[in-house]
């Protein structure tokens, strides 16, 4: 931490980390649709699946000791409501870009319905802030309860282990999630001392990750990365190789751009869906650069610079900060926090 902040150089980088991988994830297999084939950069999308969500959800559990035994109403403003605003808006906005082509499919009564149900159902990248504030609300509920978190965290892998698929996004996400979040606050204090043990011991934390990204890359590559009890440990460890990289990062001056992205991680993680998009298209449209490796790298680069250079131009010129900042009337409880641009782990 520093002084002037209550932020974390680590965690910031590690979110940073996590959010360029997931756009990385979506810019990659979108554009090997559209150009019904596959490059290079899908391989290393292949190799972050088993860590790249565990992380973010691990990382998104680690302050949660910190608020967890606020009241109820102050709770469920910072971490329900908060969510909630976003998404309601940034679904809004997806269906505005898209419904003219919804509409060419369904008509617009059908484009009507199919907002209405991804209220139930989240749409399209915008699932992780639908599903955090179930998260929030299940951690505190057994706080109150006052489960064991030996038995939560039993459940919870267990859950992961099962093979669940109902068809409903949420439940078998959070399934598959929940132990992850729920790691991050039971072993923040262990996540926190690794960190720090990273930093002070670059070689042994470096030949470790050369050790977790072998057996990662191998387990992936053979096709045994999915298996039960193998994705729930590849995650675990995944998560924290990224924490220790990010440490390492940290500690030799090189994360000032991925600290910044993780700052920005919700800003990123809103708007990366339209750049992406237009990018790609415009690239195989064009036809210059044929290699889908390396428009996978541009449609990237794309969606997570236009985000930023948005809110960037949003500071600049003093309008539009509703769509990062959660305004005024969208509070529960009279205590606003100060006007810092929320992020996707608080």
């Amino acid at each position: 931490m520093t002084a002037k902040s209550t932020r974390v150089d680590w965690v910031d980088t590690a979110k940073g980390f996590c959010i360029i991988f997931v756009v990385m994830m979506h810019s990659t297999l979108g554009v090997g649709e559209a150009a019904g084939g596959e490059g290079w950069m899908h391989y290393l999308v292949a190799f972050a699946k088993p860590f790249r969500m565990p992380d973010f959800f691990l990382i998104s559990g680690l302050f949660l000791a910190n608020v967890i035994d606020r009241d109820w109403r102050l709770y469920l403003d910072r971490k329900v409501v908060h969510f909630a605003y976003f998404y309601a808006l940034w679904v809004t906005i997806q269906f505005a870009v898209k419904a003219p082509l919804f509409a060419e499919e369904m008509g617009w009564g059908g484009v009507a319905a199919e907002y209405a149900w991804s209220f139930v159902q989240p749409f399209g990248t915008l699932w992780f802030i639908y599903l955090l504030p179930v998260m929030f609300i299940v951690a505190k509920a057994a706080r109150s309860l006052q489960i064991p978190w030996p038995l939560m965290l039993a459940v919870a892998a267990g859950l992961q282990i099962a093979p669940i698929e109902t068809g409903w996004l949420v439940v078998d996400e959070f399934c598959a999630r929940f132990v992850f979040f729920y790691s991050g606050y039971v072993f923040a204090p262990n996540a926190f001392a690794l960190a720090a043990w990273a930093r002070t011991n670059l070689a042994a934390a470096g030949f470790g990750l050369v050790v977790w990204a072998v057996a990662n890359g191998t387990l992936v590559f053979q096709g045994d990365a999915d298996l039960p009890f193998v994705s729930l440990f590849l995650g675990a460890i995944g998560a924290f190789a990224v924490i220790v990289l990010a440490s390492m990062l940290t500690e030799i001056g090189l994360s000032a751009p991925l600290r910044y992205c993780g700052e920005n991680s919700i800003v990123v993680y809103l708007a990366f869906f339209f750049p992406m998009a237009v990018s790609r298209i415009v690239l195989l449209k064009l036809g210059i650069i044929t290699d889908i490796g390396t428009i996978s790298v541009l449609v990237t680069a794309a969606g997570v610079i236009g985000p930023l250079l948005l809110w960037w131009a949003i500071r600049k010129v003093g309008l539009g900060y509703f769509l990062f900042r959660r305004p005024h009337w969208a509070f529960i409880d009279g205590r606003r926090p100060g006007a810092a641009v929320p992020q996707a782990a608080e």
